[in-house]
Order: C-alpha cells, then structure tokens, then sequence
C-alpha cells in the first residue's frame, strides 16, 4: 500500500480526481467529514445508546454520543502525531502532493466519531439480541431463502458493518449515503472482509466481519481505489487493513478502558482506593505527586489520572505505530497496537477489573436481559410485518404494524434478504428509549 492512494479524497460518485493542493484550506474535504457524521440522524440517536450502563439518569456516566466524541478526539491527536511523523519519512507527500500532519488527524478523528454509528440499542447485547433471533429464534424460519452468507449477515449481526451500510447506503435523493471521502471510509473499516468465511486467520482484522453483503460492491470500490491488498482466495471479498484503521482502533481500546473504569468508580462499582492503584501503575512514570495529593474529591483524582493515562496511551500508540509502520503497508502487522504495548499488563489488568465490577453488575445485566427481550419483540412483529406483505399473505394485524415502520421499509419489497435487512437495520437505528416505547406499542402498553 502507499499514502498517496491511502489518502484519496475521492467521494462515491465522483468522476474526477480531487487534488490535495486544490482543497479549500477552510474547508478541507476531510474535515467535512466530520461535519457530515455530526449532522447525521443516526449520530444524533447515540445520545440515548448504551455505552456501559444502560439507561442510566446519572449525569457523568458515559453514552455512546460522548464515548465517540472522545473516542474523535483521542483519535485526532493520534492521527496528528502520526501525520507529522510520516510527512517526516515521506516528504514528498506534502512537497508534491500538499497533505498536512492535520489531514491524517481529520480522518482519523472522522472515523472515529462514527465509529459506533451502526451499533444496535442497548450496547453490544443488542447486537447479539439480533443475531440470536435469526440463529435461534423465529427468523431461523427465513434460512432457507438465504445464501449462507445472507444469512451469516444476520446470524452475526455485526455493528461495524451496520455502520459501513449507515455511512454509503443510498436512498432517494441521497446517493452515497453520507458521501465520505474513501480515506475516511477505509479508516472507518477494522475489518475489512465480509461475513464468511468466520475468522479464516488470526490476524486482528479477521476477528469480525466489516460489510454486509448489500454493501460489497461498494466496499470492493472503496478498498480498490485506496489500494488495499487483496486477502481472501476464491472469490473471498478479504482485505488488508486501511492504516490509519490501526489509530482509530487505538483510540476506541484507549476510552474505553480508561473511562469505562472511571465511570465504574464514580458509580461506587469500584472501590476508589483500589482502582486509583490500578491508574497509578499505568502513569507512574509522569504523575506529579505534589498535584495529585493536592485534589481533596474523588472525581477530581479520577480525571487527574485519566488523563495522565490517556496521553500516556497516546504516546506509546503513536511510537508503536511508526516503528512497525512498513509492516503495516505491507500487511505484515497482525495485532492491535495496544496488544503490543509495553503497559499491556496494565491494560489488562484495568479490563478485568471492569468486567468483574461493571460490565457484570448486576444493573448492567439487568438491563441487557431487558434489552434482549425488547429486540426479540420488535424484530418478531415487523419482520412479520414485512416479509408477509412482500408475498401477499400479510394479516390486518400485519398492516397495522407496517404503518408503524418508515416509508424506507415499507417498500423493501425486494428479496427476502433486503426485507430482513431493512428491518434490523431500522431497529439498529433506534435508541434505547425509543426501541422501548415501540415494544410497548405492540404490548399494548402504550394505550
């Protein structure tokens, strides 16, 4: 792979190349972007998604609209270093091309907002909530109208490659769905291969799946024009990994592990003593014991290392990007760049702490449970609904429920495929609140 094909400001539809050195200054076309996320229905409803805690009232715990935004701006300071670090290596692509250290930090920080775009209600038990209705549930009926990797689609309801559909899927009047330039697009990209065959490797970008099968023909024209390398053998749609993939990655293994277990704390979930030991060890070597000793509250304590931890993180992944940099082009880095860390013990210390405090609580799983039967309900009716009156055996009960769903679905009339694919996608759009007023509708206690 090479930069200069990594950083295609191509948008879908354009049938002229777009030049760095001519780009608005003003309006650079990778910041816009991120303007385009940021406007987006769908980037608005994750203020009411499940981060940790679902459904929680309490002010500083986190949903998956500030997840993201942090996610964006740790993601920004990784791209920027990173940027700088490599129009070092290459001068060229700045002397001839014109691209800036900011340039990487703009797409970097844009597929990091969106990175949770496609993610279901209620956090990632949403998405197995969908996948367990196809696999065991009443949509196991529709296998047989399927291909196998239709149906792997569904069965393994993914939200990056919910999120891929998101971001390109066209409708009247919006081809191109969000119309994101490729780079931004390849970076959104963690997994770049469709959903069989189920981890051909143990490569880090064969752990899931990136695409759905609607959206292959437009994966296939993003990685090709960014010069990704081919993977998969017979007719497999498998590629390398953008690079810049790597540091929006980073960026979502950073937040999460370091303020997730701040939320825990916060929430009494974890014990304040305990848990700032754990912090302690991570930025050890940079803590100023003076300031730290002078913060009298617990919140104050937690930010103060959060921080230290995170800009911490952002060094080491910015170091471990540039050393193993050539492999990355190549194809030949196969793990996260965490993975690699020098203060992996740490990381992961943190990460167990967390799922044994709060990612196991009781509220969490309470909720999940909850979730899980909000998602079966829904996807039961409307899947109904629409398949039914796709071969003309919709009930009145049918039609009522139809008029429930968007003019969108309703005339997803194609395959059985699309049908289904329409309706879990819509419901992937809900919010939490949302997902659970329409099941009260349909309960009947909405009345």
């Amino acid at each position: 792979m090479n930069w200069e094909d990594l950083l295609s400001l191509k948008r879908f539809g354009d049938t002229h190349k777009r030049l760095r050195k001519e780009q608005d200054e003003t309006r650079l076309g990778f910041e816009v972007d991120y303007d385009r996320v940021i406007f987006s229905a769908e980037f608005r409803s994750l203020q009411d998604k499940t981060q940790v805690i679902p459904l929680s009232k309490t002010d500083f715990v986190h949903t998956r609209l500030t997840h993201s935004l942090e996610v964006s701006v740790v993601g920004r300071s990784l791209g920027r270093k990173v940027g700088q670090r490599i129009l070092e290596k290459y001068p060229y692509l700045q002397t001839v091309h014109g691209y800036q250290a900011n340039d990487f930090g703009a797409i970097v920080a844009a597929a990091a907002l969106a990175h949770d775009i496609g993610n279901p209600p209620f956090g990632h038990s949403g998405e197995k909530a969908i996948g367990e209705f196809f696999k065991n549930g009443k949509g196991a009926l529709y296998k047989s109208e399927l291909t196998d990797k239709e149906y792997q689609d569904l069965c393994d309801f993914e939200g990056n490659a919910n999120g891929f559909k998101i971001l390109t899927e066209s409708r009247s009047g919006r081809e191109g769905g969000l119309r994101l330039s490729y780079a931004t697009l390849g970076a959104f990209m963690k997994y770049p291969k469709e959903s069989l065959p189920k981890k051909p490797s143990k490569h880090i970008v064969d752990k899931k799946y990136g695409f759905f099968q609607s959206e292959k023909h437009i994966f296939d024209d993003v990685a090709k024009e960014l010069g990704l390398l081919k993977r998969g053998v017979d007719g497999e749609v498998r590629y390398s990994r953008h690079p810049l993939a790597f540091l929006v990655e980073a960026a979502d293994d950073i937040c999460y592990t370091i303020i997730d277990f701040e939320d825990g704390i916060n929430l009494g979930l974890i014990q304040e003593e305990f848990a700032l030991e754990y912090l302690i060890n991570l930025v050890r070597h940079s803590i100023n014991t003076e300031k730290y000793h002078a913060l009298k509250n617990t919140q104050d304590r937690v930010s103060y290392l959060r921080a230290l931890a995170i800009n911490t993180l952002i060094n080491e992944a910015v170091d471990l990007f540039m050393a193993n940099e050539e492999a990355i082009l190549k194809d030949e880095f196969t793990q996260g760049l965490l993975d690699k860390s020098r203060f992996e013990a740490q990381i992961s210390d943190i990460i167990k702490i967390s799922i044994q405090n709060i990612y196991e609580s009781s509220e969490v799983i309470d909720k999940e449970v909850s979730g899980y039967e909000v998602i079966n309900g829904l996807l039961t009716a409307f899947t109904d609904a629409v398949c039914n009156t796709a071969n003309g055996t919709a009930s009145n009960y049918n039609k009522l429920i139809l008029k429930m769903l968007p003019e969108a679905v309703r005339s997803s009339q194609g395959s059985t495929y699309e049908s289904l694919m329409a309706v879990s996608n819509y419901i992937s759009k809900l919010s939490d609140s949302n997902a659970i007023l329409a099941y009260r509708k349909l309960r009947g206690d909405y009345i």
